[in-house]
């Protein structure tokens, strides 16, 4: 749809009675051609020229915002401050939308993925990188080229346990990973994650999740290398600057005075240090950077000497802990305080009585409260009258005491805050001891609810066929856990001739076309209860619990009886319709099962509906076996032609004979052209059956030339226009006929219907070869009369139902006269065909026809038999 479509005044009414309807309590922004609307409470507004399609603030922060897309390109925002957005609203605003937005280009899941804002990778089944977002190759200090299709191994060769984490998502199971220490070159980084099955762009795979990690290792070193003892140290950093140090050691001034040293200065330049102390204190610093442990006496500024050791941090290798010998040092509390107030983490500290005892700035301004008065209050109690609620992510009411015991795995809660924002947080519990006290809880909060509105979005991008917003076969697995338990029924359908739709009337007109199905097929869906899915390009299936097959499919075709429209157009379009009944826990059956009886239906022609059997099932079984076994046929000797004599009625001389094929399987017996013809013509194998056939009947018509002397006999064989059409057949064929005098052509009536140039160019190559071109079967399918004068014929064979019927049939008396007289003022001759007794012949003779070929005359015989036969006459 044009621009100037999408902006007019239809479509906002549409749209403000749709959210009328569907979701009165919400807010819609929308793209509507090169503007933005938004709808709300019963009205329409234009946002200013050039405005984006962006959500307001307050939307990411409180209510349910849920995205309209089409192939991945953005339609539209729908928001609702306090109430679920339903399916139904979200299902016909993206059809609206889309139908309004027309083909524009879309964006794959793999783009979506190189877009999100947390560090994510996403991986095939065998565990190599398909796409990673812009901030993952950031992490890491990696490029796109040189992660996209390499291994897991090739990109991180020094974590081995890192694969057998991820396999277990890429086996279908939701994986917590365990934090791991990722190399790469000088880059050192401790990552956390999360890895879930994912499916896109029809692809399964893994969707990784990166956390970075490091700053807590870094401050888990320091913590922990300053409560892991009370004797006076301190952290030393490259060049020997203090990064942080105990009270003890602040303390060691002679008569334990506090020392005013300045933290960010080497340790050596403290007061309470002798000069003559830099040189031991250095060397102690070279030794522990080089992984050592070492003890030396150094120097104090009052004239004492204390042993000091000097070791590396076991969490933070740049960083080196030396510890001096006991004495009464600070609280360990004080101590984490002074941490991780200068970290960037979300942290809160509580005391054995969960009272708190540190809140960071960033934890206070996730919880939206002020850090300094909640600092030694009992934080569980004031969180609950300052109205800050705890929910589990399935919307069940914790308490801050039910969370805040020590555990080995993070875990998620939703946190609604007093002005009704609701943030998806990641809780991690960590226990501090300190000496001679009862542990402490630090808890590190992080907000992961952007991450998870980005993983739903692409869980139901992965789910959803993005034209129609119907489940797609992925999402389809995922519904049938939710179809009502039976008896009901499974419809499967597609649109008859949907190729030579697009083809007639464009891609953009055929999509549309295609939604309004899906919309008509989901109310019908929705009417009983049940679901609809849009499994390929044009094939549809819907579950109808309580609703009988036969009912089910009637309901079907009845929905869809009405005509489609595209554009001002109206379309009239027939369906191919398969139904199968379903019991306790058997969808997944049905489904396959009412997918056979489309498969039946649609061969069986245009507007056809077919309701399951076991039959089926069985023939479909033997369909694969027959185009198997056809493979071989030839080269096994299994196919045979025989021979059916055509005679002139005129003087009963003998003109020539119609070869047909015949295939004997060694176990199935004798199978009939009409059951696997239509089988070969399916699959490549039809051409090289033809090119047999022409083999063989060259050869025949020898041998009967030979044995006869009648070097005027002629053969014809039945080629389709079709099997001419496909890739190299021509080729192949009509130089083969041409170096042995062509045999005479039947082709079908039906395939005359098409009167184009490439049509018109197959028939005259072969007439210009010596072929005779013969219309087969002229008289019951569908015929072109104008065929009879655009095309280089010879004659037309009457359909053997027309002879069948005479002379009984006043009717078809009538039309094999008319027939006659047409093709005679043409020029063309006219056989007859299935004559099986002599009073047919006669009638025929007296009705003008040329020729004859049936039972009457004789049977179908091989080479030999028939040269036998033309010898006798």
């Amino acid at each position: 749809m044009s621009a100037s479509l999408a902006t007019d005044p239809a479509l906002h009414l549409a749209l403000r009675d749709l959210m009328r309807v569907h979701a009165p309590e919400a807010t819609l922004l929308a793209s509507a051609g090169e503007s933005v609307v938004r709808v709300e409470a019963g009205a329409v507004q234009a946002l200013p020229p050039g405005a984006e399609l962006l959500p307001p603030d307050h939307w990411l922060d409180q209510g349910e915002l849920v995205w309209l897309t089409q192939e991945g390109a953005l339609l539209g925002l729908l928001w609702s401050a306090e109430q679920v957005v339903s399916a139904a609203a979200v299902q016909v605003l993206t059809v609206v939308l889309a139908a309004a937005r027309g083909g524009q280009a879309s964006r794959e899941a793999d783009l979506l993925i190189t877009q999100l804002p947390a560090a994510t990778a996403w991986l095939s089944s065998d565990l190599s990188f398909r796409q990673v977002s812009r901030s993952f190759l950031e992490l890491f200090g990696l490029s796109g080229a040189a992660v996209v299709g390499a291994s897991l191994e090739s990109v991180f060769p020094s974590a081995p346990d890192l694969r057998s984490q991820l396999s277990g998502a890429a086996s279908g199971h939701a994986v917590q990973l365990r934090d791991e220490l990722l190399l790469r070159g000088e880059s050192r980084r401790w990552v956390r994650g999360e890895a879930k099955p994912y499916f896109g762009g029809a692809v399964a795979g893994v969707l990784w999740t990166v956390q970075d990690v490091t700053p807590e290792y870094v401050r888990a070193g320091e913590v922990s290398a300053l409560l892991d003892t009370e004797l006076p140290l301190a952290l030393l950093g490259p060049g020997g600057v203090v990064v942080q140090a105990s009270r003890g050691f602040m303390a060691l001034r002679p008569g334990g005075a506090p020392a005013e040293e300045d933290p960010g200065a080497p340790l050596w330049t403290w007061p309470s240090f002798a000069p003559q102390a830099e040189s031991a204190l250095r060397g102690m610093l070279r030794s522990a950077q080089a992984g050592e442990t070492v003890q030396a006496d150094v120097p104090l500024a009052g004239g004492q000497r204390l042993n000091f050791t000097a070791r590396p941090s076991p969490f933070t290798p740049d960083l080196v802990v030396l510890q001096g010998p006991p004495e009464a040092s600070g609280t360990p509390s004080a101590v984490v305080s002074q941490v991780l107030s200068l970290s960037g983490a979300a942290t809160i500290l509580l005391d054995a009585g969960g009272r708190a005892q540190l809140i960071s700035e960033q934890a206070a301004s996730l919880l939206d409260l002020n850090a300094a008065q909640l600092t030694g209050t009992r934080l569980s109690k004031v969180l609950q009258q300052l109205g800050v609620r705890l929910a589990t992510t399935t919307g069940q009411p914790l308490l801050l005491d039910d969370v805040s015991a020590p555990q080995p795995d993070p875990r998620e809660i939703l946190v609604t805050l007093p002005g009704g924002v609701t943030r998806q947080i990641e809780l991690r519990v960590t226990a501090v001891e300190g000496a001679g006290k009862k542990p402490s809880v630090l808890l590190a909060l992080r907000d992961v609810s952007a991450l998870r509105h980005a993983q739903a979005k692409l869980r139901h991008a992965s789910q959803h066929d993005p034209l129609t917003g119907l489940a797609n076969r992925a999402g389809l697995r995922a519904l049938l856990a939710e179809v009502p338990a039976g008896p009901g029924t499974v419809v499967a359908l597609d649109v008859d001739a949907f190729g030579a739709l697009n083809a007639a009337l464009g891609r953009t007109a055929g999509d549309l076309l295609l939604i309004q199905v899906a919309a008509r097929l989901n109310d019908l869906a929705g009417l009983h209860g049940g679901r609809a899915a849009r499994l390929a390009d044009d094939t549809f299936a819907l579950f109808l619990p309580g609703v009988g097959a036969e009912i089910g499919a009637q309901k079907v075709q009845a929905a869809l009886r009405e005509p489609l429209r595209a554009g001002q157009r109206v379309v009239p379009v027939t369906f191919a319709v398969g139904a199968s009944v379903y019991g306790e826990g058997a969808t997944e059956q049905a489904l396959a099962d009412a997918d056979v009886a489309l498969q039946h239906a649609r061969r069986r022609g245009r507007a056809q509906m077919l309701l399951f059997a076991p039959e089926l099932r069985d023939d479909e079984a033997l369909d694969f076996r027959i185009e198997e076994d056809l493979r071989g046929a030839a080269a096994a000797g299994q196919f045979a032609l025989l021979y059916q004599p055509v005679v002139s009625l005129k003087n009963g001389r003998a003109l020539g004979a119609e070869a047909l094929l015949r295939w004997t399987h060694p176990e199935l017996g004798n199978i009939s052209p009409a059951r696997f013809l239509p089988i070969a013509s399916r699959s490549d194998l039809i051409t090289g059956i033809g090119e047999w056939v022409v083999r063989e009947a060259l050869s025949g018509r020898s041998t009967v030339r030979e044995a006869t002397g009648r070097s005027d006999w002629r053969t014809s064989v039945n080629l389709s226009l079709e099997e001419l059409r496909r890739p190299g057949a021509a080729q192949r064929l009509l130089p083969l006929m041409a170096r042995h005098h062509a045999l005479d052509i039947e082709v079908s009536a039906g395939s005359l219907t098409n009167h184009s140039e490439e049509t018109l160019g197959l028939l005259g190559g072969l007439r210009s070869r010596g072929a005779q071109l013969v219309v087969d079967d002229f008289g019951d399918s569908a015929s072109s009369l104008t065929a009879l004068t655009q095309f280089p014929l010879s004659g037309l064979k009457l359909h053997p139902t027309l002879t069948a019927q005479l002379p009984g049939d006043e009717r078809s008396l009538r039309l094999v006269q008319g027939t006659v007289d047409l093709a005679h003022s043409l020029g063309l001759q006219v056989t007859a065909v299935g004559v099986e007794t002599y009073t047919q012949l006669d009638m025929l003779r007296d009705l003008g026809c040329d020729a004859a070929q049936g039972y009457a005359i004789a049977p179908a015989l091989s080479a030999l038999d028939l040269a036998e036969w033309v010898r006798s006459r």
